[in-house]
């Protein structure tokens, strides 16, 4: 015990989880060839759209599986044109800070929090859904110094609103060597998002895991809009044509790297009511459709969705419907993916 915080007990180092649960080579080169397709679309070397999709919160591990099996099937059939990283949020951030903060502190969301079994969770989930669909998956750097225990696993990371002000999640994207999306903040100020992307990308010296780092700085950090709340906690969105035009001028008064952008469909752009994800998809591919350095910059969308609509209380007992935010279902999302992939 020190002052109030009980020291429980100490966690295995990544190293030590890494070794008791190993990436294999297959996985490793998935991994690898996933990662540089992700690289060129944001680059503008690959013509296709970025779909980063699924489940507000990876809550369970048999309900997500399906949901990654039959997102690899339909992806089947846009590949060409799209190119899907599956959202696998494992960790989750609560503005009050009670709640289910996530599979990394409670793998059975109806249990007490088990941090060690949640890591251990977490790991093998991301190796299932390699393995069984071969995507590689996206998370949030909600904690970053969790991050190293799934650093073999991952091909994108979002920084949230919440964390994107934070000097630790700037430094520590300036070196993940992977596309780190920065949000802009729940307040809206774009420019917050824009020093955070010129934080990730330069390069830094910090203290990381007790250890002196040094980065060469990340070229593939990146825009993420995904509305705000005024002082008054009204959602306003900033998805809209003159919002692209205006984050495209910002870009080019920067001098950052690799200028893009992925529109988060959900959130306050959609005022959390999930079904708008579909109009606000459709709103952004007609504006990319309007100006073709609109469509250089916006080179994504992100949206929520899971295997039944909406979303229940823990403990609700429906099977592949949300815990967290309210997600589309899989009629409506593969709809979406089918008509997004002709609008390409």
């Amino acid at each position: 015990m020190n002052g109030s915080m009980e020291f429980v007990r100490k966690m295995p180092l990544p190293q030590e989880i890494k070794r008791d649960y190993p990436v294999d080579r297959a996985i490793q080169a998935l991994r690898e060839a996933r990662e540089k397709e992700i690289a060129d679309v944001l680059t503008g070397k690959d013509a296709r759209l970025l779909l980063i999709i699924g489940p507000c919160s990876a809550d369970r591990e048999d309900a997500v599986l399906e949901y990654m099996g039959r997102l690899a099937e339909l992806n089947g059939q846009v590949r060409e044109r799209l190119m899907i990283v599956p959202r696998v949020y494992t960790n989750k951030p609560r503005t009050r800070g009670v709640g289910y903060k996530g599979m990394l502190h409670q793998p059975d969301p109806e249990k007490k929090e088990d941090l060690l079994a949640g890591i251990i969770a977490i790991r093998k989930l991301h190796m299932r859904v390699i393995r069984e669909t071969g995507f590689i998956c996206a998370e949030e750097m909600l904690y970053p110094g969790n991050y190293s225990y799934l650093s073999d696993l991952l091909g994108y990371v979002a920084v949230g609103a919440r964390s994107v002000e934070n000097q630790e999640h700037r430094l520590v994207a300036s070196g993940l060597g992977i596309a780190v999306g920065m949000k802009n903040p729940t307040a809206g100020d774009i420019s917050v998002m824009m020093n955070s992307i010129a934080a990730a990308q330069s390069p830094q010296e910090f203290i990381f895991r007790t250890w002196e780092v040094r980065t060469a700085g990340n070229p593939l950090a990146h825009a993420i809009l995904r509305g705000y709340v005024d002082v008054f906690g009204r959602s306003h969105p900033n998805y809209h044509y003159e919002n692209l035009r205006e984050l495209l001028r910002l870009y080019q008064e920067s001098g950052l790297s690799n200028p893009a952008a992925i529109v988060d469909t959900n959130h306050s752009n959609s005022g959390k009511d999930y079904l708008e994800q579909i109009r606000i998809c459709r709103d952004v591919m007609h504006s990319r459709e309007l100006n073709p350095e609109i469509a250089a910059l916006v080179r994504g969308l992100m949206v929520e969705s899971y295997l039944v609509d909406g979303a229940q209380k823990v403990g609700g007992g429906v099977y592949g419907q949300s815990i967290t935010d309210p997600c589309l279902g899989w009629e409506k999302t593969e709809q979406l993916v089918l008509r997004l992939a002709d609008l390409v």
